[in-house]
């Protein structure tokens, strides 16, 4: 029987991925494991290997759409099977009354039926609620009725009269928040159902002419996956967390100093140039095991205390802001944090960063000095409870004792922008105190 070639779930919280591009053919013969196309997630572009070793066929979705997660995009023939055997399923499933039609998917996928008490994600309960489905009545494919159990039951049992308008409940969101309206749109699915491919095809549509907004012209740019979950996360971040924000100016002749004694072993080794940022990432770990309320998040009305310390690295793509994220900081040392720092930068700016890569951080850094911006306030990035902010070294004019004595000194200002819910002024300070004795006297790192 051809194997259902399905697109996976990466991660625990994604429901979608944007198929970038297919690496294989219909018709070319593929390998399990074998990597068939890359697709987009949320946060990363990611390769999808093959599900079985066989002949790719019907691909059902192209360059360019977007996917819900568990959806069958293209089918595996084994040895002897042809298209002509997808077609035979297809048909059969299709000639089937509704109610056979649903319970022989359910068989053919294992399915076991919920018995007592329900148990399903919130997103399933709130997408049945607002679908007007008793829910009782989705068999999910594990033990907990989720997302894409129930748009296989609106693909797959239409309910009578249940809306004027037949649409996915991922259709009805984006021609919302497009304001498209869903009446000059005709459906590709099931009884002419609206699928969100279909809402996406209309807006690109739209994207591509000229727009005027208060009789001017425009053109209209639609969002990466990556730069609208950076949208959605800011404002969400924005919005919950009350932000307070604490500047400080630090002298950073010391630190420049040592830079430029690690950059020296570094050229005789063979390695590359420690960075600031790389310095700066050292520093800030050895901070935030001083400062642990500082390496936390808002939680559910607590605080969560993370036991490590995984600085994250604010990078600029052609894809959009991605936070790399070095695991470990406070236990390595300024070679290693630079090398870490150097691979996941390239591979960011080259998008082959992996789900690891970008996930599990406590703390991030956004260095915007190379851009020659002297000071700028960072918005927090969830669910952590800060960021720092830096801006570029400028030489200034700065009394360096007691007697008044004045010398021009390198100096760099930073802003910690921290979750008043979790971080109050007097702790935030305490970080940033410590922050400035390690750039400033950078020997306190060996205490």
């Amino acid at each position: 029987m051809p194997v259902p070639f399905i697109m996976p779930k990466f991660d625990m919280d994604q429901e979608k991925a944007t198929i970038i591009s297919w690496l294989k053919h219909e018709g070319d013969y593929i390998n399990f494991g074998e990597t068939v196309l890359t697709v987009e997630t949320e946060k990363v572009a990611i390769d999808v290997p093959s599900p079985a070793t066989g002949t790719l066929s019907k691909i059902l979705y192209k360059e360019g759409d977007v996917v819900p997660v568990t959806e069958v995009i293209a089918y595996v023939l084994m040895d002897g099977e042809s298209s002509a055997d997808v077609e035979a399923i297809n048909s059969t499933l299709q000639s089937q009354p509704e109610e056979d039609h649903l319970n022989s998917q359910e068989k053919s996928t294992h399915l076991t039926p919920t018995t007592g008490l329900i148990k399903a994600t919130p997103v399933a309960k709130r997408m049945a609620n607002e679908e007007g489905l008793d829910i009782s009545k989705i068999s999910p494919l594990g033990g907990k009725i989720k997302r894409a159990d129930v748009e296989r039951f609106l693909t797959n049992k239409e309910p009578i009269k249940r809306v004027a308008i037949p649409a996915t409940p991922a259709a009805r969101r984006v021609a919302h928040e497009n304001g498209i309206d869903l009446e000059t749109i005709k459906g590709s699915g099931p009884r002419g159902r609206i699928q969100q491919t279909d809402v996406q095809e209309i807006i690109r549509s739209i994207s591509s002419q000229k727009t005027g907004i208060n009789d001017i012209e425009s053109d209209m740019l639609p969002l990466t996956s990556i730069q609208r979950t950076i949208a959605e996360r800011m404002q969400l971040s924005f919005h919950e967390a009350p932000h307070i924000a604490l500047t400080v100016n630090v002298d950073v002749k010391d630190a420049e100093e040592a830079r430029n004694y690690f950059n020296n072993l570094a050229e005789k080794q063979g390695k590359p140039r420690v960075t600031l940022t790389a310095l700066l990432v050292k520093i800030v770990g050895w901070a935030l095991v001083r400062n642990p309320l500082i390496n936390s998040s808002y939680y559910k009305d607590s605080i969560r205390l993370w036991k490590v310390v995984n600085i994250g690295v604010a990078t600029a793509t052609p894809q959009g802001l991605v936070v790399p994220v070095i695991k470990g900081a406070d236990h390595m040392n300024i070679s290693e944090i630079n090398s870490t720092l150097i691979d996941l930068t390239n591979r960011a700016r080259e998008n082959k960063l992996n789900l690891e890569d970008v996930r599990g951080g406590t703390f991030t850094i956004s260095n915007l000095g190379m851009f020659g911006i002297d000071q700028f306030r960072a918005i927090i990035n969830p669910p952590e409870a800060a960021i720092l902010a830096v801006g570029r070294i400028v030489r200034r004019p700065i009394v360096v004792d007691n007697q008044d004595h004045v010398e021009v000194r390198p100096m760099l200002t930073l802003t910690l922008s921290a979750d008043h819910r979790v971080i109050d002024g007097i702790v935030a300070a305490r970080f940033l105190n410590d922050i400035v004795s390690g750039i400033e006297k950078p020997s306190f790192l060996l205490y």
